[in-house]
Parts: C-alpha cells; sequence; structure tokens
C-alpha cells in the first residue's frame, strides 16, 4: 500500500483553487497512485462539471500513471432529490458519487444520510451526524463512509470511527481538498487516520479499502 488514494478533492469548477491539471499533478508529485475529482454539484451544474471533468479525465489519463476518477459531491440538495441526482450523474460519466453527509458545522438537510445510503452512492463525506441505524444500513448497502481531513468536517471523525467499529461499516479516508496544502502526504495521511481514533492496523484496513473501492470503480464502470 505504497501510494495514497484520495476519493474527495476539488477543482475550480467549484470552490478549489486549483485546475485538474494542476491539481492531479501535484497529488502525483505527493505520492498519490489515484485521485477522485468530485467538485460540488446540485440540479443546476451536475451535467456542466462532469462533460468537463469526462473530457479532461479522457484527454488526460493516457499521459498520466496516476488514475483519476470523474466524480461529483452532490452537496446540500433536498434528501428526495439525491437518489435522482444520483442517477443522472452516473448517466453523465460520473464513476464516483460522494454525498455531502450530515456534517456538525453545516446546515445539511436532516435525513441526507439516510437517503444517500439508500440511494446507493459511493461515499458518504463526513457524516458526522450519523445514526447507529444509518452506519449498520451503510454497512449492508457496501456505501463507504469517510473519515475526512479537513479541518471542520473532522470534527465528527471520532464518531463515525466508534459507529463504523462497532457495526462494520467500512471507511475510507479522503481529504476533501480545496488548495495545494490539504493534500495528503503519507506522513499526514497517517497523523489523521491516528487523530481520528484508528489504530495503525485499522489504517491498515482503510487503505485496502480505499484500494478495493478503486478496483471497483474501474471494474463496474466503461471507460470515459
Amino acid at each position: 500500500m505504497s501510494k495514497i488514494i484520495d476519493f474527495h478533492t476539488h477543482t475550480f469548477f467549484s470552490d478549489g483553487v486549483l485546475s485538474p491539471a494542476e491539481l492531479v499533478r501535484r497529488a502525483e508529485c505527493n505520492g498519490y497512485g489515484c485521485i477522485a475529482l468530485t467538485d460540488h454539484a446540485d440540479s443546476s451544474n451536475l451535467e456542466f462539471l462532469l462533460e468537463r471533468l469526462v473530457k479532461f479525465v479522457r484527454e488526460t489519463q493516457p499521459y498520466l500513471s496516476i488514475k483519476i476518477i470523474p466524480g461529483v459531491e452532490l452537496t446540500h440538495v433536498p434528501p428526495a432529490q439525491v437518489k435522482p441526482l444520483t442517477e443522472r450523474a452516473r448517466k453523465a460519466g460520473a464513476r464516483i458519487v460522494v454525498l455531502h453527509g450530515e456534517t456538525i458545522c453545516e446546515p445539511v438537510p436532516p435525513g441526507t444520510n439516510r437517503a444517500g445510503i439508500e440511494a446507493g452512492i459511493d461515499i458518504l463525506a463526513h457524516p458526522g451526524l450519523i445514526s447507529e441505524e444509518e452506519v449498520k444500513l451503510a454497512a449492508e448497502k457496501g456505501v463507504f463512509l469517510e473519515v475526512s481531513a479537513r479541518k471542520s468536517h473532522g470534527l465528527g471523525n471520532g464518531r463515525v470511527v466508534q459507529l463504523a467499529r462497532k457495526t462494520g461499516a467500512r471507511l475510507v479516508l479522503n481529504t476533501d481538498s480545496h488548495a495545494p496544502s490539504d493534500l495528503f502526504t503519507m506522513e499526514w495521511q497517517e497523523k489523521v487516520g491516528c487523530g481520528a481514533g484508528l489504530s495503525p492496523s485499522e489504517l491498515e484496513q482503510v487503505r485496502k479499502n480505499m484500494y478495493f473501492l478503486m478496483d471497483r470503480l474501474f471494474s463496474d464502470t466503461k471507460s470515459v
């Protein structure tokens, strides 16, 4: 597990500061083997984003060794819209669908976590306000729960780790990068995992989860 995987980042197509090319290049220099580009999306911009990100990946991937995954982070959408937007995203070429979960620091609509799990998203991001019942459902549905390196969203990491440990839900560890300084190094990834309460063996399992999800995303989805 020598390469970093990160399934949650943002470019200047939403509120990140870097172009897709620069974000990917900086990630590659930090030791990444795979990065997902998951800009914030709702019903207004979903196809706009994916048209551009899918085109970027299609035209750029052949020249790089780092794997790039085009996707979206559905953000602050009404729970009733989560399933149809997930379906729209996949139809528009998203290899990965991340949902902005019920973090403790933003007014995400109640019911978002459950709606995402039931819709079959890939990753529920920083879901600090999640119930044990919802974590059990995520385990059953194969939805991954995020441990977040983002300073505000990461305040709920401890609860997510505790409930996942209790229920068997699978975790991933992402940056939610918006700027170059947000990207992981291997050392920073280990510190974030430790700070969230993961033991060294649990952190290694999280890394295995991420390789598993990466392989699943590339095997289940047609080439962009």
